[in-house]
């Protein structure tokens, strides 16, 4: 994966409620902690500018990040995002430090491939129900996907798809489906339409 994102951060030294207020009304700036590694938590604090222009893009929530802390390169992932209310800014952010020897734990976006030409859509007017929109993975840092693909092409009406019908690439997996099969959950389905198929309405009137 490449370093697509990178951020400038700095140290803080002044915490709490009031600290925070005057970091991002008077300097623009948005705290943070950075924790991990095996090392102690960090506050730091980053351009408010930087972080809204980052996160205007889906695939910050699922990268290996470049955290400049103080003029030297930190590798990171975005673990939590507190955001105002009403105005939608970004009020605190999380990040942990990526150890290149230890699996992450992360959600990812699921992407639905092809749900205009879906079989059970196109050729028998049923209409698509999204149960999920982002799973739970594990992996290296080196094989952290930024989506995974789910093609919806072949579905049919009362066809539906579960955590175990993903496509993983290597090295990633799902950890809730070592749980067992009570944990597989679906993921999408493909719903007749209302009063039924065209085949169930033919039946019906003979």
């Amino acid at each position: 994966m490449s370093d697509q994102f990178t951020l400038t951060a700095e140290t803080r030294a002044a915490q709490g409620k009031g600290a925070s207020r005057r970091l991002r009304r008077l300097e623009g700036k948005v705290p943070a902690i950075l924790y991990g590694a095996y090392k102690e938590p960090t506050p730091i604090s980053l351009l408010s500018n930087e972080v809204a222009k980052a996160t205007e893009n889906e695939a910050f929530y699922s990268h290996v990040l470049t955290l400049v802390l103080d003029g030297k390169e930190e590798k990171a992932v975005i673990k939590d995002m507190q955001r105002h209310p009403s105005k939608g800014h970004v009020m605190h952010a999380d990040f942990q430090r990526v150890d290149a020897t230890h699996k992450l734990t992360m959600q990812v976006p699921l992407h639905f491939i092809n749900e205009d030409k879906c079989h059970g859509v196109k050729m028998q007017g049923g209409s698509i129900n999204h149960q999920m929109a982002e799973v739970e993975i594990q992996c290296l840092a080196k094989d952290l996907p930024e989506y995974l693909e789910v093609d919806m092409i072949k579905m049919e009406v009362g066809q539906t798809l579960h955590l175990s019908d993903i496509p993983l690439p290597a090295g990633v997996e799902i950890p809730v489906l070592q749980q067992g099969p009570d944990h597989d959950l679906p993921i999408v389905s493909v719903n007749a339409p209302r009063g039924g198929s065209a085949e169930e309405e033919g039946e019906a009137s003979e």
